[in-house]
Order: structure tokens, then sequence, then C-alpha cells
């Protein structure tokens, strides 16, 4: 149970800011960038709105937190209203297949990143595999 009213809890949610390039998103931005894989749009309008597009290719990024959607690898569930994270992290988790499934029957590639993965050596390679020849530039 909460310890503040809904309202003030949502008021104190809606405070809450990202801290720019500091954030998980900002590390994958800058990993894409470095490597070549430029030309994507954040946030792109189509269901579940993934971090990365390249709408022309059809690819979708994901990057998943840890926390939230519950990383087999290293996540730590909350203490404390533990019935309610593990609905909580079910529910994003099911909503997340809904999502891939979605986009795939649209004729998207799709990829999900785990945060803690984004800065491994590997996670460019799984990328790239979504493009058929990615140094080759697309033609307008």
């Amino acid at each position: 149970m909460d310890r503040v009213s809904k309202a003030t809890r949502s008021r104190i949610m809606a405070s809450v800011r990202s801290q720019g390039n500091r954030t998980t998103e900002g590390q994958m931005g800058r990993l894409l960038w470095k490597s070549g894989l430029r030309g994507y749009r954040k946030h792109w309008p189509i269901v579940g709105k993934p971090d990365f597009a390249w709408p022309g290719r059809k690819v979708a990024l994901f990057v998943d937190g840890c926390f939230w959607h519950g990383c087999p690898r290293c996540n730590r569930p909350s203490k404390s209203n533990l019935a309610f994270w593990r609905k909580k992290i079910r529910d994003n988790r099911r909503r997340d297949s809904r999502v891939c499934r979605q986009l795939r029957r649209q004729g998207w590639k799709v990829r999900r990143i785990w945060e803690c993965r984004v800065m491994s050596a590997s996670t460019v390679k799984c990328i790239r595999e979504l493009f058929p020849n990615p140094t080759e530039k697309r033609k307008r």
C-alpha cells in the first residue's frame, strides 16, 4: 500500500525527469552513432513507440530497463509490495510480447536489448543483423 494518495504519487512521478544522455537510451544512441548505424528516429509513432526506429527499413529497436521488464540476468525485484511488482513486471513483459508480435505482423524487424547489455560488444552485432547491408547507402 502506498503511503501517499494517488494524486500525490502521480504528481511526484510526473516531476521525475530523465538525465539527457546519461540515460540508457542516451548510451544506446551514442553507441549506434559511433557504430555508423544512423538515420534512426526516436519514439517513432507506431505500436509500442520503439526507442529507435528506421522507418524506411522497417526496423524497430527497444531498450528494456532491467528492473521494469524483469531481466532474467540481473533483475532484483522490489522487496516491498512484492505482489504488485510481480504483476507489474509480468504485465510489462506481456505487453512487450504483444507489441513485438504486432510489429512483426506489419513487416517490421524487431530487436529488444536489455539495459545491462547496451555496452556489450555483441550488442552492435545483434542490431546489425537486422540490416541486409548496413554500410550501403540508401538511395533517395
